[in-house]
Parts: structure tokens; sequence; C-alpha cells
């Protein structure tokens, strides 16, 4: 055998190896991936009100040991789930068998718990392809529902604490009591929290115990109150018609007055602005129209006198004098007098 000879077959069986050893590791991985088991199985089903969540090929376990996996969920009956599983020979299924949907993480993928039971059928084994009723199985834990009731307790922790104690909350709802101590655990922080806070609860208890002995104090006095708002709310339910009456009668003028109010509307808008104007224009004369208000009372005192001898004014010319104008031409007119008139005498006063 040549050189060449000897190489060309060393490098085949080396690859030959390297094909045997990855097509054995993507065996195992598939296997690994695919939960596929080499064990003798037998099926069952089991009827659920719902199985959100749950895929084929998920987990069959029995106290936490995988015995079995999830082949095939469909819907039967319109509102219910049948799911065939497998479960290995050697593990003992009886008729009392009961079939829960448990989280097994917080992404959310889901196993089949089964419980032996208990009663009469714990010790009968179920037939092979047998129906597990609705009865006998139960559903996931609702986590929005559970989630929503701890929300307030969610607010005083850190993501990463909110992590941890929901996966608790899971185990423990889901009846799995040893994780209680760790939900314990969790929740220390909470405390430490609260712990923080005692001056402002400490407080807040405080000022609330003054109210309510206060309250306590006046208690005749609340109750009394009560009493007569009772009793003004039945007087009110017994008049609603003679209150409920005049508003009707109210709206109803409302209605027939509104084309009234409408059509006086531009007058009234036009007198408001003159009104406006007038104001103005006082206001800018208020020194002349003061004055003319103090010496109103000596004018009207001696216009009084002209009318005193009846519904009729006397007047008496005095002093007569003016200008003519005609064209371009003025003519003054000389002041005309008319001595000798007592009532024309300064000091007799007209």
């Amino acid at each position: 055998m040549s050189l060449l000879d000897k190489r060309t077959t060393g490098d085949l069986i080396r690859l030959i190896i390297f094909i045997v050893v990855t097509t054995l590791a993507t065996a195992v991985l598939v296997v690994v991936i695919g939960n596929i088991s080499f064990q003798s199985s037998r099926e069952f089903k089991a009827v659920f009100t719902d199985v959100t969540g749950l895929n084929s090929g998920d987990d069959v376990r029995v106290a936490g040991v995988r015995v079995g996996t999830v082949k095939q969920i469909k819907i039967i009956n319109t509102n219910q789930a049948e799911v065939k599983f497998t479960v290995a020979n050697d593990v003992f299924v009886s008729k009392s068998e009961t079939a829960t949907i448990r989280y097994r993480n917080l992404v959310g993928q889901r196993y089949i718990s089964l419980d032996q039971g208990t009663g009469e059928g714990s010790t009968v084994a179920l037939a092979k392809n047998a129906v597990i009723p609705p009865s006998q199985t139960e559903s996931a834990l609702d986590l929005t529902v559970l989630f929503n009731g701890f929300k307030p307790l969610f607010a005083a922790l850190t993501p990463a604490d909110i992590n941890k104690l929901s996966y608790e909350l899971i185990q423990v709802f889901q009846g799995e009591g040893d994780n209680l101590t760790g939900l314990l655990q969790t929740t220390a922080s909470v405390t430490n929290a609260l712990a923080d806070r005692d001056q402002v609860i400490d407080s807040l208890i405080t000022n609330l115990n003054t109210v309510l002995a206060t309250v306590s104090d006046r208690n005749d006095q609340f109750n009394s109150l009560i009493t007569q708002f009772q009793a003004f709310l039945r007087g009110l339910v017994k008049d609603k018609d003679a209150l409920l009456g005049p508003l009707a009668n109210i709206s109803a003028l409302t209605t027939q007055t509104a084309d009234l109010v409408k059509g006086a509307r531009p007058g009234f808008v036009k007198d408001v602005k003159g009104l406006r104007q007038l104001a103005t224009l006082l206001n800018k004369n208020a020194a002349i129209l003061d004055k003319e208000l103090q010496i109103l009372p000596i004018k009207l005192n001696k216009v009084g006198r002209t009318a005193e001898y009846g519904t009729f004014f006397n007047f008496y010319l005095c002093q007569l004098t003016g200008r003519i104008k005609v064209s371009s031409l003025e003519v003054k007119v000389p002041a005309i007098s008319i001595p000798n008139q007592p009532r024309c005498n300064l000091a007799g006063g007209n």
C-alpha cells in the first residue's frame, strides 16, 4: 500500500468517526428537546374546561416526576377541551385520578399533574384509553386575577422581587405548600418597607382613633342627624309632585318668553352701548356736572319764585341787547334798559 493510500484511509476513518459522533449528539439533542421517551406507555384522555397555555409535548408528572407526554388537544362539547396524553406502563393510574394543569415556570409553560385521589376508586386501575371526567380535572390558575389582587403589594417591590414573589405565589396557590417558606422569605422586603414607615402608620392610626372617638362621643347627635335626614328625604319623596310641578311651569315659561327676549335683544344691546357712551361722557365732565349740581338748588329757588302766582311763569324785560347780521353787514343793537322798575332792581333780585 502506497503512502497516499494510507493517508486517504486515515482521513476516511476520521470522517466516519466525526459523522457518527455528530449523529449521536444530534439524536440526543432531539430526544432531550422533543421530550422523546423510549419507555413503553399507554394513553389516557382528560377533559378540561380551560387548557390555555398547554401544548403538545408538555410533560405529564406524578409527584413532580415526568412520567408521560401530552400528545393531542382538541375541542369537544363546544366549551371543553379533550387532552390525550401518555403515561409509562410502570406508573399506576387509578379511577379516582385527578388531573391538574399547573404552571411550570413564569414564561407560561404548563404541565399536567396527576394525583391518585381518594375513595374506593383510588385502588382500582384506570383502563387504557379511559377518560378522566371534568369533575376530576382542574384548569390552570388565572394569573391575571391573582396578580391584580396583589397589585398594591407589587407596587412596593423591585422588578427582581416581583418576579421571584410571583413564581413563589404560583407554586403556593397550586398546592405546593413546601414553597411557603420561600414566599415568606421573599415578602421580607415588604415588611421591612412597612417598618420604615412605622411612624407614618402610627400617626395615621392615632388620627383615625381621634376621629372615631369624636364620632363616638357624639353618637346621639349623629344618630339624630341621620334620622332627620331620612325624614327630610321621605318628605321630599312625598312632595315630589309639588316640587317638580313649579319646575315644569318655569321651564314652560322660559320657553314661551324666549322669543320675547330674542326680539328685545338688539334694542337692549343698543341701549347698553348708549349707556356706556353716556357714562363715559359723564365721567369726562364730572367736574362741570358737580359744579352745576351744587348751584342747581339756587337756580331752582329763583325759578320757583316766578311760578308762585299760579301754574305759569312771570317774566319781566329789564334789558335787551343783540346783533343783527345782514349778508356781510353786521349791526350791533345797543342795550335797551327799562329803568325805574323795582323788579329790575338788583337788590330786589330777579
